[in-house]
């Protein structure tokens, strides 16, 4: 039972020979074709310089892959000691094969591919960019309900004291009254540079969010990577300039100086009261708005450092990438693309692994007592005639008379050897010159 499989294992080794032989030819014909298209990527100079460098490259790819899976397959099946040093050939012959050849298979099934995944992303980091910058300019806007209801005030005190005196007690433009209406007026000057600051930042904002609108569209649309990549980087760059430029339409740090000079420029100015209580209830009175004003001073300056010490945008450059970069950089994305391309430059390995377990199978089977025997016909007829004649030499060497010997026939086998199959025997009694056949 154990030969009958044994041959038939064999058989079909041997019928599958042709069929393995194909199957690495077009697996590494397969590798080559995809390396090209990788490697083509790569190299610069002109078309003819390009398709000879690539051309070369992935034949020689084709070859390494064809000789060294044909090597392995022809020897580890019928290695017994020493398979552990072809496990290792075959180990480190796959991790060249990988780096010579699989990633450039991937850079050519899903380049593209990953080319889109880099400007996607791209996109979305001068998305968030554009945010910050435009945040950051409109965060001075926060200050003008504060600095809008200061300047309100002075200007409202202006005016009572104008008409009823409330400050001083005493009605008519005076000096409280022109302290209060400059005051006024330099608030009003400042909520003036805010509240023009916003139509800016809305106009660089706008065009910004079209430059995205063009990055997302060429992202999308079909054609060529290469061509829609370098309209990309077109947009890319305006983009990193209207950032900027939004960046500094921040009138953040003017509103901290002119909350500085508010508290530092201010000059009392002298009472001109028609008497001395009139004088001294005016001193009174803009020592009292003297107060006040640094006060708000101090309030704008606090909260103009809060809106700096926000950290910059910092400018965003594109940077371009060739396909097998972008398969690299992107590389957990695209899973199921590296996958393909080593398993067509590794799948000779399975097959390997297949024939170590059916030769395995085929000698445990037949045993040592058929390898003993294994040979063709005619190797056993030629092993049976030098035989005889090696029997002959040493019988003629040993007869006194120099007769030819043609040795003797024997009767049935004895019973301590009735496990013999030749009838014919040389001499009686003695072991059988010729190994008994094994059972095929």
């Amino acid at each position: 039972m154990g030969a009958s499989q044994s041959y038939t294992l064999r058989g079909q080794v041997s019928r599958l020979d042709a069929t393995t032989r194909i199957t690495l030819s077009v697996l590494a014909l397969a590798s080559g074709v995809y390396t090209y298209l990788g490697v083509r990527e790569l190299l610069d100079g002109d078309e003819t310089t390009v398709f000879l460098g690539a051309v070369v490259y992935s034949s020689a790819v084709s070859v390494a892959i064809y000789a060294f899976w044909s090597y392995l397959m022809r020897f580890m099946p019928h290695v017994r000691s020493g398979r552990g040093m072809l496990y290792l050939a075959m180990l480190l012959g796959s991790a060249m094969i990988i780096a010579m050849s699989s990633w450039l298979n991937a850079s050519a099934l899903a380049g593209a591919a990953a080319l889109e995944q880099h400007l996607s992303v791209t996109t979305e980091a001068y998305q968030q960019k554009l945010n910050e910058a435009h945040e950051n300019a409109l965060a001075a806007q926060s200050l003008l309900p504060d600095i809008q209801l200061a300047s309100q005030r002075f200007s409202e005190l202006s005016d009572q004291e104008a008409r009823s005196g409330i400050l001083t007690g005493t009605s008519g433009s005076g000096t409280v009254v022109q302290l209060l209406r400059q005051m006024s007026n330099q608030l009003s000057g400042l909520q003036a540079e805010i509240e023009g600051s916003r139509a800016q930042v809305k106009t660089l904002f706008e065009e910004g969010g079209q430059h995205l609108a063009t990055m997302r569209k060429l992202v999308s649309s079909r054609g060529p990577i290469a061509e829609r990549s370098n309209a990309y980087g077109e947009e890319a760059v305006a983009l990193s300039g209207l950032i900027t430029s939004l960046e500094q339409t921040s009138v953040a740090p003017a509103v901290r100086r002119a909350a500085e000079d508010l508290g530092r420029s201010f000059i009392a100015p002298i009472a001109d009261g028609t008497d001395a209580e009139l004088r001294d209830r005016q001193s009174r009175v803009v020592g009292t708005i003297e107060a006040a004003v640094k006060t708000q001073s101090q309030a704008l300056a606090t909260a103009a450092d809060e809106i700096l010490a926000r950290p910059k945008v910092e400018a965003l450059r594109f940077t371009p990438l060739s396909a097998p970069e972008a398969v690299i950089r992107y590389a957990r994305d695209f899973l199921p693309s590296w996958a393909g391309a080593i398993s067509i430059d590794l799948l000779p390995a399975v097959l390997i692994f297949v024939l170590c377990i059916v030769q395995d199978v085929i000698r445990r089977e037949e045993g040592d007592e058929f390898e003993v025997g294994e040979m063709s016909a005619a190797e056993m007829m030629r092993a049976l005639r030098i035989q005889k004649r090696l029997r002959a030499a040493e019988h003629d060497g040993g007869r006194e008379d120099g007769a030819p010997y043609y040795g003797e026939i024997v009767g049935p086998p004895a019973e301590d050897d009735e496990e013999d199959d030749i009838v014919q025997r040389n001499r009686p009694g003695t072991a059988t010159p010729f190994p008994k056949s094994a059972a095929r």
